[in-house]
């Protein structure tokens, strides 16, 4: 949640800057986490680990997984850093054909970078605090982390308080300060959530390649994994660009919706990664397709929820991110497309999820690469080959989460991950 707060934090204020800016954000913060995505991707294989120790009742390797994962981390920060430095900047100008949302998403990424190293720090604690299930932190967290973010968007975006106003620049400066206090926090509080001295934790010994190889054993699959998820969805909004800035800015703002309304999604989907694994890891490999009904039942009645409040109330949910009553418009149609692949998506994550949490993590990829192979070839002939409305776009999500839960829910049928070791 946290992570998709900062995005629609900054759409939110955006919207009312111009839809130039609010188009760079959306390139701009997804090829930002098109980077992130990596790292986190490694903090899931470390959850998974976690997860597995937990429900071993190896607490001290718990503190060893984290330990060590942060070592990872903080070197991938640094490589993600240099990369963006280096190509990323670049990239964007070649990939947008307008001048001036390539300009303005140099601008943003070129500060919005810097927040990676305190990215990938809570990456690890959310891999701690997800794996041993003790996460009411991480939702005190990101509230405090958003609420920093409103705070400064409105301050630096628009010039309030006595500092300067900096637009777009601003609201990529408001989410890096975010994300560094949310470390800070993150680091302070716990101490005294948790026993330091029962998990082992912040040891920090020299670094143990036999518990990081363990790790990247399974992260490796999910980094790719993850990776090609991203670059996927920022070739879905690449394509969207050459529709037009107004394409652009309205699927942004859904986009943003659209991260906020699948938020149970996505921890339903974390959850049942976790609780698979401490399932295996007790010897209990028979609960693994009973706790993935019960989170379907629950996910399925968040996703419910979560339509009919955007059915009941589409207007008020667009105007969050602008007062520009044309561009409201305009984005009004992809908000009803994603109305029923939202419901999809409840069931089709918590399958995906749950062939993570018994470390599949090679035949993620492999359903992963499927799926997207078709999603990227159906966006690019419908978007540029048959040049359709960008709502009729919109329609490719139906078939990326149909064929990812359908693979998804074979594999696990099969029982193929019984023979898996951590």
């Amino acid at each position: 949640m946290a992570q998709d707060l900062i995005q629609v934090i900054d759409t939110a204020f955006l919207g009312r800057v111009g839809e130039v800016e609010l188009g760079a954000s959306a390139i701009g913060g997804l090829f930002y986490f098109l980077l992130f995505i990596v790292a986190f991707a490694f903090g899931s294989g470390a959850q998974i680990v976690i997860a597995r120790r937990n429900g071993e009742k190896d607490f001290e390797g718990v503190g060893r997984v984290m330990d060590q994962g942060i070592y990872v981390l903080v070197g991938l920060a640094v490589l993600i850093f240099v990369v963006s430095r280096l190509w990323a900047i670049d990239l964007i100008e070649l990939l947008i054909s307008s001048p001036q949302v390539a300009s303005a998403s140099k601008e943003y990424l070129d500060v919005r970078i810097w927040g990676i190293f305190f990215a990938c720090q809570n990456i690890g604690f959310r891999a701690l605090y997800v794996g041993i299930t003790r996460t009411r932190l991480l939702t005190y967290n990101a509230f405090f982390m958003a609420g920093i973010n409103v705070v400064l968007d409105y301050a630096l975006i628009f010039g309030h308080f006595g500092l300067p106003e900096m637009g777009l620049e601003g609201a990529a400066l408001a989410s890096v300060i975010a994300e560094g206090c949310s470390t800070l926090f993150l680091f302070i509080a716990t101490r005294y959530a948790l026993d330091p001295k029962h998990y082992a934790l912040f040891r920090f010994v020299p670094p143990d390649l036999k518990v990081i190889r363990s790790v990247l054993d399974l992260s490796v699959f999910i980094m790719l994994q993850y990776f090609l998820s991203m670059c996927a969805w920022f070739l879905f909004f690449i394509i969207i660009e050459r529709l037009g800035e107004r394409e652009l800015a309205a699927s942004n703002i859904v986009r943003s919706a659209y991260m906020i309304l699948m938020i149970p999604m996505w921890g339903f989907g974390s959850t049942t990664n976790t609780l698979v694994s401490n399932a295996i890891g007790e010897g209990r490999p028979d609960l693994v397709l009973p706790i993935t009904w019960k989170i379907i039942r629950l996910s399925s009645l968040a996703a419910a929820f979560m339509v009919t409040l955007s059915l009941l109330f589409p207007h008020q949910i667009l105007s969050i991110y602008t007062n520009d009553p044309g561009l409201r418009q305009a984005s009004l149609p992809i908000l009803y497309v994603i109305q029923g692949s939202l419901f999809m998506f409840s069931l089709c994550m918590v399958f995906f999820s749950a062939v993570s949490g018994t470390a599949a993590t090679r035949t993620g990829l492999v359903i992963e690469v499927i799926t997207l192979s078709m999603y990227v070839s159906m966006t690019w002939y419908l978007g540029i080959h048959l040049r359709l409305a960008v709502h009729q776009v919109w329609f490719v999500e139906y078939l990326y989460v149909f064929v990812m839960g359908a693979l998804s829910w074979w594999y696990l049928q099969s029982g193929r991950w019984k023979k898996l070791k951590v």
